[in-house]
């Protein structure tokens, strides 16, 4: 058996904390850092000072498909795409300032984020895993999350064409 080192520990321990600050679930820390569940969990209890949320993760695609959670994850993804390209973080780290740069940019907007960490962490696992994909609008050229296996000649994102009822209600993540 191999001795833990202490700062590889501290690295872990700052990552985990920085993760469930952002909102990220029991799960996203456990496939993300090398520390025990029962660690993670006294740590997260810890720091948020209640117990994490139980269930399953989200694994759907679809939920990035509908109209508005598909334009917030598209900017998530392109400022995390960018990231990638530009930087020389690793995977966890360019999710996490992604996400805190597309919190912020909607939030500046006055609009609520409808996209969670977790879910972001998930959508770059689901494009990773070539489930979902970036599409080029035929209209404005603007790179918009996709089923990978969609035809798409003729693609228009929902900024581009907005469903009937879009900005009808004052809903949480609503364009206005």
């Amino acid at each position: 058996m191999t001795a833990r080192s202490l700062v590889q520990d501290n690295k872990q321990i700052q990552r985990a904390i920085a993760l469930i600050n952002l909102g990220a679930r029991l799960q996203v820390l456990q496939s993300e850092t090398d520390l025990p569940y029962e660690r993670l969990l006294k740590l997260y209890k810890e720091v948020t000072g209640r117990s994490p949320s139980k269930g399953q993760l989200p694994f759907s695609t679809d939920w990035f498909m509908s109209w508005q959670p598909n334009i917030h994850s598209s900017l998530f993804f392109n400022i995390y795409q960018y990231l990638n390209k530009t930087s020389d973080l690793d995977t966890i780290e360019a999710v996490m300032q992604a996400y805190q740069l597309y919190a912020s940019e909607v939030r500046s907007h006055g609009v609520e984020a409808l996209l969670s960490v977790t879910r972001a962490w998930r959508l770059v696992k689901f494009v990773d895993s070539s489930m979902l994909c970036l599409t080029t609008c035929t209209r404005c050229k603007g790179q918009f999350i996709n089923h990978t296996f969609e035809l798409t000649g003729d693609y228009v994102c929902g900024l581009c064409n907005p469903p009937a009822r879009a900005g009808k209600a004052r809903r949480a993540g609503a364009i206005h």
